[in-house]
């Protein structure tokens, strides 16, 4: 299915102001991280964990009012996919299980009918430094396996712009993260093992529209062999244009579907899927194919397959 039958836009002629664009949102995502910074769950940081059944339909500011009195430093009370499951949740840890069981002594003398405990987790703050290392790690060898894969496939010329493009996705949506973190009420940011994973997903669902952009522009330099690196490049990303919003819709509703009828713990993966959708997208265009084009400009190359 073709939307655009004869799209012709030249792309390339407005790479320069998009790298304005993207250097103003990159540097602002930058200094939000820095100033702002990222908040981390519970497996990151270490707490105490405690997931909760009620036997009756709870408010959430009721959940509040119970648990200011337990004298456990800062509370966060989340819903666990309905009004009845809830996520009891502070950093601090205890002994054994005296946190979590002083959070289940609470509640049991606000509910005598009872209450059915789901889950207990409790995290030290060193096995959270792990995790927080490793999924750093995890994201790095994803890109580097990446700029192998696109090296070998292509050429390094194309890697390069490509691992350039998923770093500018990567350092954006975390950005974008860090900014909107605490402002829309009702939305889970903080970083956790769900996020890690809507990372990894983004990277792997961005340098799928860019290796399309890319397996056009060989054909078309096998096709045209006499034609300029430019005009071929636009023309590959006209071409490939229909697939790549039929795609992107087709995903950006799903993630919509997910951010505002899902549950609490899966509208953090879909804000930032649904983040990394858009500057996946863009980032073929105007990051990945334009510093590919730059760079065979900069360097007088010429490309052929």
């Amino acid at each position: 299915m073709r939307i655009f039958k004869n799209l012709n836009i030249d792309f390339m002629s407005m790479r320069r102001l998009f790298y304005v664009v993207s250097a103003i949102i990159v540097v602002g995502g930058i200094a939000s991280i820095t100033f702002k910074g990222i908040e981390f769950g519970l497996d990151f940081k270490g707490g105490t964990e405690v997931v909760v059944r009620f036997p009756r339909v709870v408010e959430i500011g009721e959940l509040r009012d119970i648990m200011r009195g337990a004298d456990l430093g800062s509370i966060e009370i989340k819903t666990f996919g309905s009004n009845r499951d809830y996520i009891v949740r502070t950093e601090q840890k205890g002994v054994g299980t005296t946190i979590s069981d002083k959070i289940k002594e609470t509640l049991e003398q606000s509910f005598p009918m009872g209450i059915e405990v789901l889950q207990e987790n409790r995290v030290e703050a060193k096995i959270g430094a792990e995790i927080r290392r490793d999924a750093v790690i995890a994201i790095f060898i994803a890109l580097i396996g990446i700029l192998v894969y696109i090296g070998f496939r292509f050429k390094l010329i194309f890697a390069v712009g490509a691992v350039i493009a998923l770093f500018h996705d990567v350092i954006l949506t975390f950005g974008l993260i860090s900014f909107f973190t605490g402002i829309i009420p009702g939305l889970n940011l903080e970083f956790g093992q769900a996020m890690v994973a809507a990372f990894l997903t983004l990277v792997g669902y961005s340098i799928n529209d860019t290796v399309i952009v890319f397996d056009r522009i060989r054909e078309n330099l096998k096709l045209f062999k006499s034609s300029a690196f430019e005009p071929l490049i636009n023309k590959s990303i006209n071409t490939t244009m229909s697939r790549t919003i039929l795609t992107s819709t087709t995903t950006m509703i799903a993630m919509l579907s997910l951010l505002f009828l899902g549950g609490e713990a899966t509208r953090g993966f879909a804000f930032a899927m649904a983040i990394g959708i858009i500057t996946g997208s863009y980032s073929s265009i105007f990051v990945a194919s334009a510093l590919t084009l730059d760079w065979a400009k900069a360097r007088n190359i010429k490309i052929t397959f």
